[in-house]
């Protein structure tokens, strides 16, 4: 097998930061023609700017687990740090559907879950789980973790991802596979210190017997675009091995380079740009 299921965390050999390629840009994706239309990160005036800038994105990222159907009741919890307060996140309401969050019903809370702003409660289990990481890595800036059909059902196999395909090949030496609590739900503040360890140098976790966890030092919407992808990547092993053959694996040599281009924090956010738009379009009330 490719990856290794850890026991205990580890060090990891992967860079912690993509290289700048030679003329300075971040990826081989951004046009060296100038003047063409092309995503970029935005800078802002002020720290409000860049809340509000942060607060619509957690918000679409929330819209578009509901476009894929990781809604299960009031399962599932998103969060971005606050840029001016890092000890506090911002995260979607207790019980309102991924479909229905919107800027106005978003709450902020601290590392002991005590909400400090905002109207609703806070989901028990996602202050467990994102505080705790939140507060052991202060460089995690966002997580996603949804109920999913296909991570829950990989999840329950206790074993990482095999670099099956250029988009399996993106979580390649960059995941863990969690047994710390498996199974049981993480409503005790000690459930979160067993996992929040394990998200040293990795953006994705597969806790056995619960599901799929991500995190990105980049930004929220990196966050969200990998928790999409692993989610689709678990339902595609799931279906070359219900054909009963053994799959041909990428090798890791080119698993390697293909994470390096492809499965980047950068790249995350790219991929994100393309549903943030049409969700802002098409959804304009998550604005409100």
């Amino acid at each position: 097998m490719s990856t290794t299921v850890l026991d205990r965390p580890q060090a990891s050999s992967k860079p912690t930061t993509a290289p700048l390629l030679r003329d300075g840009r971040t990826s081989i994706y951004q046009p060296e023609q100038p003047g063409l239309i092309f995503p970029e990160k935005p800078v802002f005036e002020d720290v409000a700017a860049e809340r509000q800038h942060l607060k619509e994105r957690l918000v679409a990222a929330c819209r578009a687990f509901a476009l894929e159907g990781f809604d299960y009741g009031f399962a599932g919890h998103l969060t971005v740090r606050d840029p001016e307060h890092p000890e506090l996140y911002w995260t979607n309401p207790m019980a309102v559907h991924f479909a229905q969050v919107k800027v106005s019903n978003l709450i902020l809370a601290d590392h002991k879950g005590r909400v400090v702003q905002g109207r609703h409660a806070i989901n028990r289990a996602g202050f467990v789980l994102h505080a705790a990481v939140h507060e052991a890595h202060p460089d995690i800036l966002a997580m996603c973790h949804a109920h999913t059909t296909y991570g829950t059902a990989f999840a329950a196999l206790g074993r990482p991802l095999e670099p099956i395909s250029q988009d399996a090949a993106a979580f390649f030496e960059d995941h863990v596979v969690i047994k710390d609590e498996a199974g049981q739900v993480a409503v005790e503040e000690k459930a979160g210190m067993a996992v929040c360890d394990w998200f040293k140098d990795v953006k994705a976790a597969i806790h056995q017997n619960h599901g799929l966890l991500t995190a990105s030092r980049h930004s929220i919407e990196a966050a969200a675009f990998w928790f999409i992808a692993l989610e689709r990547c678990c339902k595609q092993q799931l279906l070359v091995e219900a054909t009963g053959h053994k799959p041909m694996l990428v090798s890791p040599e080119r698993s390697r380079y293909s994470r390096e281009h492809v499965g980047s924090e950068y790249i995350g956010w790219l991929h994100f740009q393309a549903i943030y738009e049409h969700i802002a379009e098409t959804q304009p009330d998550m604005f409100r």
